[in-house]
C-alpha cells in the first residue's frame, strides 16, 4: 500500500452551537474574512445551519448551528485559526476587539505565538503563528504584540533555548512522522 493510500484523516472543520447564528456568522466573517457558503435547516439536525469558509478548497471550515439556549455556557475549549505573520496576529486582535471580542490576551507558547479572546457568545478563540522551535507543552509566557517583531522573535528563541525540552521544530516533526509511519505499519500488520 502506498503512502498516498494510507489512512490519514485530517481534521478539517468544526461546528459550534450558537444562541444567534446570524450574529456569530457576522463576527467570524468580519474578523477572519470568511464568507457564508450555505445556510438552511438540516434534515437530520432540525436547526438552522450556517456554513462559513475562507478557502475555495473547503466548503466550510466552521459550521454554526442554532439550538444553544441563550445564556447557556459555551462548551468550546477553543477554536484555533493559524496565521503566517506577527502582523496578522495584530490585525486579528484589532478586528476581534472592534467586533466585540472580550478577554484578549497574548501567550508565547515557544512553538507558537498566540492571542486568545472570547467571541460574542463566550466561545474561546485562538489565533496563532508557528515558530521554528519546539518545547514541551503546555507552555505559556506573556506575549506583548506592542513590541517590535525582531524583539518578539529574539525573546521567543531565548525562552525556547533555555527550556530543557528545546529542539528545532523540524526535528520534532521528523520524529512525529517516524512515529506515524510506525503506527500505520503496525496497524497494517
Amino acid at each position: 500500500m502506498s503512502e498516498t493510500n494510507s489512512f490519514a484523516p485530517t481534521l478539517a472543520h468544526c461546528g459550534v452551537y450558537c444562541w444567534d447564528v446570524d450574529k456569530i456568522a457576522k463576527f467570524y466573517c468580519t474578523v477572519f474574512d470568511m464568507q457564508e457558503t450555505d445556510r438552511g435547516v438540516g434534515n437530520t439536525f432540525p436547526m438552522t445551519l450556517v456554513f462559513l469558509s475562507a478557502r475555495s478548497d473547503q466548503h466550510h471550515q466552521l459550521a454554526l448551528a442554532s439550538g444553544r439556549a441563550e445564556g447557556a455556557p459555551s462548551t468550546v475549549m477553543q477554536l484555533s485559526f493559524k496565521v503566517r505573520a506577527i502582523d496578522h496576529l495584530r490585525e486579528a486582535r484589532r478586528r476581534a476587539l472592534a467586533c466585540g471580542a472580550t478577554g484578549m490576551r497574548g501567550l508565547n507558547h515557544g512553538n507558537a505565538l498566540s492571542i486568545y479572546f472570547k467571541d460574542p457568545e463566550d466561545n474561546l478563540v485562538e489565533v496563532y503563528l508557528d515558530t521554528p522551535w519546539q518545547v514541551k507543552q503546555p507552555h505559556g509566557d506573556p506575549l506583548d504584540l506592542e513590541r517590535a517583531d525582531a524583539d518578539i522573535w529574539a525573546e521567543t528563541e531565548r525562552i525556547c533555548r533555555a527550556d530543557a525540552t528545546f529542539e528545532p521544530a523540524g526535528d520534532w516533526a521528523a520524529r512525529f512522522e517516524q512515529k506515524q509511519h510506525s503506527l500505520r505499519t503496525a496497524k497494517r500488520s
